[in-house]
């Protein structure tokens, strides 16, 4: 089968490799769609974490937001998967441990992170073996392109629910990418108002065209009470600006991660009483997030700019957009074109 495979920083083929087989408790997915993210592009740079740390190392196949068809099931796995459309948890942990029996396998030290950490190739290829119990059912209204979604839209969904927001309450997202406008649209739906805080002009019309009213930039913000702030930018020094922002006895949630450490001043969080929440993972916000998109209480499609194949994924990584992409932060992968 043919996979985009990343061999070095900002080295890249599109090769023919092994198709997989399913081992036991696996199901072998034909792959339909696959969002590009920003942790793919620190691969490709270089920058990611992981490789320093011995978690990942090239060659690898990248690929952890995706949506396909199971098409073959290894052993001890429901013949009912058969044919289902699904996404998959990018967490696996081992199994064993005190946190993953406690239902935390997100941050078991020993996971296993579908096409980021370890050695399962992710989902940049026509096909993809994964866990079975990883699988998420995709209803009929959801199709592949919102499937491909869920993934992010699970950390967007945990960041909404962290704030702990709804009607009468003001919430202040800092970046209005991907993950920044999701986290918008599921606070807007559970009835807070929603303030953008961007640094471009084209990023700031695109979220007015989503219908978000109150968008500023950092020097324009206004000074009214934000119950919540949300940090969904890899920003260095916007920890602390949230802290600062944020309404005493509110909650700050950071969703982002920086490209090396960021300060916090504990001393305000303690003297205005704010509770700070981090969120690593979609893992306990898939099935939730299915359901959104499933009854459009969340509809993400507009943040998609393209759909590209294997072949346009490295100019992609390299920062190049498609010469007929939209406005919307996202691109897509069908890994099944020429």
């Amino acid at each position: 089968m043919r996979a985009f495979v990343l061999t070095a920083p900002g080295e890249y083929a599109v090769q023919e490799v092994p198709a997989p087989v399913p081992g036991p408790g696996e199901a072998v997915v034909d792959v339909e769609r696959v969002g590009v993210c920003g942790t793919d592009i620190e691969f490709f740079t270089g920058a990611m974490t992981y490789l320093h740390q011995g978690h990942a190392a090239y060659p690898m196949r990248l690929g952890h937001e995706w949506a396909g068809r199971v098409a073959a099931i290894g052993d001890d796995v429901d013949p009912g998967w058969l044919g289902r459309r699904v996404m998959g948890d990018t967490m696996l942990g081992c199994g064993a441990c005190r946190r993953c029996r406690r239902g935390h396998q997100h941050v078991c030290d020993k996971r296993q992170e579908v096409g980021i950490r370890g050695d399962r190739p992710g989902a940049l290829a026509e096909q993809l073996a994964v866990p079975a119990t990883s699988l998420h059912a995709l209803p009929d209204t959801v199709d592949a392109e919102l499937g491909a979604l869920v993934e992010p839209g699970g950390n967007a969904l945990r960041a909404a629910r962290a704030t702990a927001s709804g009607a009468g309450d003001r919430v202040l997202i800092l970046g209005p990418g991907t993950i920044g406008l999701l986290t918008a649209m599921f606070v807007r739906a559970a009835g807070a108002e929603v303030h953008l805080m961007g640094a471009t002009d084209r990023s700031l019309a695109f979220a007015r065209d989503l219908g978000f009213e109150h968008v500023w930039r950092a020097d324009s913000i206004p000074d009214v009470p934000y119950d919540a702030v949300v940090d969904a930018t890899n920003a260095v020094h916007l920890p602390g600006l949230a802290v600062e922002l944020v309404e005493p006895a509110g909650r700050v949630v950071y969703v982002g991660i920086a490209g090396e450490p960021s300060r916090v001043d504990t001393r305000t969080l303690a003297l205005k009483d704010v509770t700070a929440v981090g969120v690593l993972s979609a893992s306990p916000g898939l099935e939730a997030t299915v359901q959104a998109y499933a009854e459009g209480s969340v509809d993400p499609r507009p943040l998609v700019a393209a759909t590209v194949g294997l072949a346009e994924v490295g100019a992609v990584l390299a920062g190049k957009r498609p010469p007929d992409a939209g406005l919307g932060p996202k691109i897509l992968v069908d890994p099944r074109r020429n």
